[in-house]
C-alpha cells in the first residue's frame, strides 16, 4: 500500500479531530496518551482549529505528520513539538537544550506492521534535523511494551529520566535519540 506522509494543513482540523478520537478510542490509549477520549470529544470546535493550526505545514513550533492512504484516510500520525533552552517541558522539568519532543503517536491497527511507523518516524526526525534540533525525545509508560520496542528497534535509547503519574505509582520513562544517532536519516534539505 502506498502513502502520502505530509504535513497537516490548517484547515483539515476534522480530519485531525477525528484521528485524535481514534486514538484515544485504542485499548491501549490509557498508556499511550495523557488525555481520555470524553475529555477530547468534548472540547469546543475551536481548540480543534487552533490545535490543528498550530502544527500545521510552516509552523516552527511544532510540526503534525501524517500519514494519508491512497484512499485520503488518515492512517497515522506523530507530532514534533520544540523545546526551547531554559524553559521548562510539560512534566515541569528545565530544557537545557534546543530538542523536540514527539508526541500523539499513533497508527491505526490494521496499518500496524506495515513499516508506517517508521515511515512518520523517518518524517518527524528530518523535519526536527532541518531545524537544527540536537536531540529528540519522547516520553513512553512503563507498561507500554509494545511502544518501548519500536522505539528501541529506530535508535532511541532511555535516558534514566522518569516522570511520575500522579500518586498512582505509575510512571513513565523519557527516551532520547542523539542528532548523531545511528542508523537514523538525515537529510541537510
Amino acid at each position: 500500500m502506498s502513502y502520502v506522509i505530509r504535513s497537516v494543513r490548517a484547515e483539515e482540523w476534522p480530519a485531525a479531530r477525528e484521528l485524535r478520537l481514534d486514538a484515544l478510542r485504542d485499548p491501549v490509549a490509557h498508556l499511550a496518551f495523557l488525555e481520555t477520549y470524553e475529555e477530547a470529544v468534548a472540547r469546543p470546535e475551536s481548540f480543534w482549529r487552533e490545535r490543528t493550526a498550530g502544527a500545521a505545514e510552516g509552523a516552527e513550533a511544532r510540526q503534525q505528520i501524517i500519514a494519508e492512504g491512497p484512499d485520503g484516510r488518515w492512517v497515522g500520525t506523530v507530532t514534533v513539538l520544540v523545546e526551547e533552552p531554559g524553559t521548562t517541558d510539560w512534566a515541569g522539568f528545565p530544557v537545557e537544550r534546543k530538542q523536540g519532543h514527539l508526541v500523539a503517536v499513533f497508527v491505526r491497527p490494521e496499518e500496524r506492521g506495515s513499516g508506517l511507523t517508521e515511515v512518520l518516524f523517518d518524517a518527524a526526525l528530518e523535519w526536527a534535523w532541518g531545524r537544527g534540533l540536537e536531540r529528540v525525545r519522547l516520553i513512553v509508560h512503563e507498561e507500554n511494551g509494545r511502544a518501548q520496542r519500536f522505539y528501541r528497534r529506530v535508535g532511541f535509547v532511555p535516558s534514566g529520566v522518569t516522570v511520575p503519574l500522579g500518586d498512582s505509582g505509575e510512571r513513565e520513562l523519557e527516551f532520547v535519540l542523539e542528532r548523531s544517532g545511528v542508523g537514523v536519516p538525515f537529510s541537510d534539505g
